[in-house]
């Protein structure tokens, strides 16, 4: 029964007394006892037996609020929640069990959630593939032969299998549009901010890289998730409310045929991509058009090497700060890319890291003229469609070898750079059945007008029909 209901109308269900919460957590701990063991999404999951017990306090209690009134989750496995181990991928950091919940978890438990586990991440979730040494790899639930991405891969696999309704993730690099563009999934990162995060170390002179945001088959859950989650809070001081929420928010016909759309495409043949992912985007832009969007294909004024300089230098600056705080025991035994982070960070001078800010806001200025123009930009969501889960990162793309470990991420960037909120939308799969989406990116701040425009793309496409077919 439940297998064909979205997560908002499961919801209402749910609060109008038609099922029970003890039947939706049933419905999912039987699709996550079936697949979890072959997809390896969820790792650290609560004991059946009092994951049920709370499912059914919850039945009984006397008023069943919140948005997602039972609804059971699994958070990213960096993210704190209490009770279960946030482990980072990190066989030191097993045990680590948290003593009290994140900003984000503590919402999603005040809106009704019930927390199960957690989602599978890379080593600190670094490198774009979810690898690590503790749990392993988990598998692309279209090709459990194929990578899920990273670092949210345990996320989108966890949805795309209906292990979970939607999930948390985080995304510096793409780990919120590489996973669900490998998972047929919209995904979105916010501008940083309009989900709180504990910045209480917030340093003013650094930029902020890294945003929390989340998975889900449709924008509808996309929304709904957001609601959840999304508000000011004094533990974050770029926090900040929203002028609407996220499920209210709409575009009428005559707004969404007045949009102007920038199609970045390859960047002037600066960015190189795997056979078949140009044309899936263009195709869908193209339906686009024929449909009275304005599509303009744009060669913008970027260096993107210029680009890349900037962010590996900022990035790897504040990962090796981070890591240094954790005070990580056997850096020895780091995976190829958080290692590569931290020795990379280490050499970074004060004079580089400054060079890199008046690069970047040198740059932002570009950028921003961009949307005078435009309400959005568009570029790929990946530049390969999903590979061997076997490998601990792509090494070419063809003849074409990479020079570091994440080279194959580079088009994701200009989001993070910028602190640009990006939703990615499913465009269809390859040959082999692979699948493959783009990123629609908006101005700072224009979050609500992005997932607005989502709704609209997956009413036209209709692509969330599509699931996966070889699981069984």
């Amino acid at each position: 029964m439940l297998e064909n209901l979205s997560a908002a109308k499961i919801v209402s269900l749910v609060t109008s007394k038609e099922i029970k919460t003890t039947e939706v957590v049933d419905y999912y701990l039987s699709q996550i006892k079936k697949y979890n063991p072959k997809l390896n999404a969820i790792v650290s999951l609560k004991k059946e037996e009092q994951i049920k017990i709370e499912a059914n306090n919850f039945e009984n209690s006397s008023d069943k609020i919140g948005l997602i009134p039972g609804i059971p989750l699994a958070i990213k496995d960096i993210t704190d929640a209490k009770g279960f181990p946030t482990t980072f991928g990190l066989p030191e950091y097993k045990n680590n069990i948290a003593s009290k919940n994140s900003i984000l978890v503590e919402r999603l438990i005040n809106q009704g959630a019930i927390i199960i586990g957690k989602t599978n991440t890379p080593e600190l979730a670094v490198g774009g593939h979810t690898m690590n040494k503790i749990f392993g790899s988990t598998a692309n639930a279209y090709d459990t032969s194929k990578s899920a991405g990273g670092s949210s891969g345990g996320a989108a696999t966890a949805v795309a299998a209906s292990l979970v309704p939607f999930a948390d993730g985080t995304d510096m690099m793409g780990s919120l549009r590489n996973p669900p563009a490998f998972s047929n999934l919209y995904g979105f990162r916010p501008t940083p901010g309009v989900i709180p995060e504990d910045r209480s170390d917030f340093k003013k002179n650094y930029p902020i890289l890294q945003s929390a945001g989340c998975i889900a088959k449709t924008p509808n859950e996309l929304a709904l998730f957001l609601d959840a989650i999304a508000g000011k809070h004094e533990l974050d001081p770029i926090s900040f409310d929203l002028t609407s929420s996220f499920r209210d928010k709409e575009f009428s016909d005559s707004e969404f045929l007045n949009l102007k759309i920038a199609w970045l495409g390859d960047m002037q043949g600066q960015y190189k991509f795997e056979s078949g992912i140009i044309e899936l985007c263009e195709n869908k832009l193209q339906i686009l058009e024929k449909n009275s969007i304005k599509i303009e294909y744009l060669n913008p004024e970027l260096d993107t090497e210029q680009l890349w300089e900037c962010f590996t230098t900022l990035r790897s600056k504040i990962q090796y700060e981070d890591y240094s705080k954790m005070e990580l025991i056997s850096l020895e035994n780091l995976s190829i890319p958080p290692r590569w982070e931290y020795d990379s960070g280490k050499k970074i001078k004060n004079q580089d890291f400054h060079k890199s800010m008046i690069l970047r806001g040198d740059y932002t200025k570009i950028v921003n003229s961009l949307f005078l123009r435009f309400d959005f930009l568009v570029l790929p969501a990946a530049q390969m469609f999903p590979f061997d889960k076997n490998l601990p990162f792509p090494k070419k793309l063809g003849t074409m070898e990479f020079d570091t470990y994440h080279r194959w991420l580079e088009v994701v960037i200009l989001s993070s750079l910028f602190s640009l909120p990006t939703v990615t939308v499913p465009v269809g799969f390859s040959e082999m059945g692979l699948p493959m989406g783009m990123q629609i990116i908006a101005k700072k701040g224009d979050d609500l007008n992005l997932i607005a425009f989502a709704k609209r793309y997956e009413e036209l496409f209709r692509l969330s029909k599509f699931k996966p077919k070889n699981l069984d």
